[in-house]
Formats: C-alpha cells, sequence, structure tokens
C-alpha cells in the first residue's frame, strides 16, 4: 500500500472521531435554540433535546429534564431518535474501520488486504450514513426556527426562538462525518488503482520468462 492511500486512511480516522465527538456534543447540548426577551435582558432560556434551561447573567444557569416523553413536540422525538442512531451508526463504523486500517497487521496474505479493504469501506460507508443522519435533524430544526421566526401571524413584540450553538456543531459534525467516510473509500479505491498497474507488470514478465525456460529445457 502506498503512502497516499496510507496517509488518507490516517486522515480519515481522526476526522471521523473528531466528527462523532463533535455529534456527541451536539446531542448532550441544550443550546439548540435560544430565546432572550428584550422586557428582561438579563434573562435567556435555552431549548434542548434532553431538558430546557434558564440562563441569568446573575444566577448562572438552571436546567429542568423533560417530565415526559409522549409530551413532548414531533421534532424533539424525531431529532432524539435520528441522533442517537447517527451516534450508534457512526460509532460501528470507527470500530469497523480500525481493523482495517493498513497499520493494524491483524491479517495476512492476499484475502488479508482484501478483507481490510472491505473493513475500510464499510466504516467509510457507515460514516457518510451517520453524517446525513447528524445533519437531518439539525437542519430540519433549524427550518422549523426560520419558519416560526419570520410568521407574519405572531406579533414583532413575541420573543422567538433563534440559532443555539449546538445546531452549528451539529453541522460541523455531520459534514466532517461525510467527509471521513469519503476519505476511507477513496483510500481504498487509491489502493486498488496502485495494485493493479503491478499485477500486471507481472503478468507480462511471468509471460516473457516462459518462453525462455522452454527454450532452456529443450
Amino acid at each position: 500500500m502506498d503512502a497516499c492511500a496510507c496517509a488518507l486512511e490516517m486522515l480519515g480516522i481522526f476526522v471521523y472521531v473528531g466528527a462523532w465527538l463533535c455529534t456527541l456534543a451536539t446531542t448532550i447540548m441544550p443550546q439548540w435554540l435560544t430565546m432572550s426577551t428584550e422586557l428582561l435582558a438579563i434573562e435567556s432560556y435555552e431549548l434542548g433535546l434532553w431538558e430546557t434551561c434558564v440562563v441569568q447573567e446573575v444566577g448562572g444557569m438552571e436546567c429542568r429534564s423533560y417530565d415526559s416523553l409522549l409530551g413532548l413536540s414531533y421534532d424533539i422525538k424525531l431529532a432524539r431518535i435520528l441522533m442517537c442512531i447517527s451516534l450508534a451508526i457512526g460509532l460501528l463504523g470507527i470500530l469497523v474501520a480500525i481493523p482495517g486500517l493498513y497499520l493494524v497487521n491483524s491479517c495476512k496474505g492476499q484475502e488479508g488486504h482484501q478483507t481490510k479493504k472491505i473493513l475500510t469501506t464499510m466504516g467509510g460507508v457507515l460514516g457518510i450514513l451517520a453524517g446525513v443522519l447528524c445533519l437531518v435533524p439539525v437542519s430540519y430544526v433549524a427550518h422549523l426556527a426560520v419558519l416560526q421566526f419570520f410568521d407574519e401571524t405572531v406579533p414583532e413584540v413575541v420573543p422567538r426562538w433563534e440559532f443555539g450553538d449546538a445546531l452549528f456543531c451539529g453541522w460541523v459534525g455531520g459534514f466532517l462525518l461525510i467527509v471521513s467516510g469519503l476519505l476511507l473509500v477513496s483510500s481504498c479505491l487509491c489502493s486498488l488503482t496502485n495494485h493493479q498497474p503491478a499485477l500486471r507488470r507481472y503478468q507480462v514478465r511471468s509471460t516473457d520468462i516462459s518462453p525462455r525456460k522452454r527454450s532452456e529445457y529443450v
């Protein structure tokens, strides 16, 4: 395996782990949506997937978990499910891709190299899938916030939800998961293209040597 494919593998796995941690932080953070009022500037509200928080400049932050799962809105339920699935698939992709790395000498022989390529490709595909599943709920919650913010039927004096830090963190995590998956898949394709010319040269040399051997025996 050449240095280019090995570098793509290492870069892909490092980005993969960082993106998964970013996705985990997005799921846990309560700052999905934020809201502040002009009447009480020292107090603001934050909405997350698991709890809501009240932030005060003097008293700090106080959070409260949701009392009932059935009482949640459908967008929060959908975001919970998709983010948890994204984390599970992303973790599975990391565990599958690590044994397929070139630096991990777990398999030997031609069949072993083929198995490692399959594992790396599967890890990359799972990373792309995890990234898409992360981007969907984040973008959907942001879309609903935009629709409610520009709703003309709501008076302007009524406070509205705005983007929180968790949404930007989720966009970064989902995008990096897709990038890491593409890097892992590209490393496998790069190694395949590099092995094919070597195999052809070996076949040509073998065909050139065989007539000489025959003439010597004759």
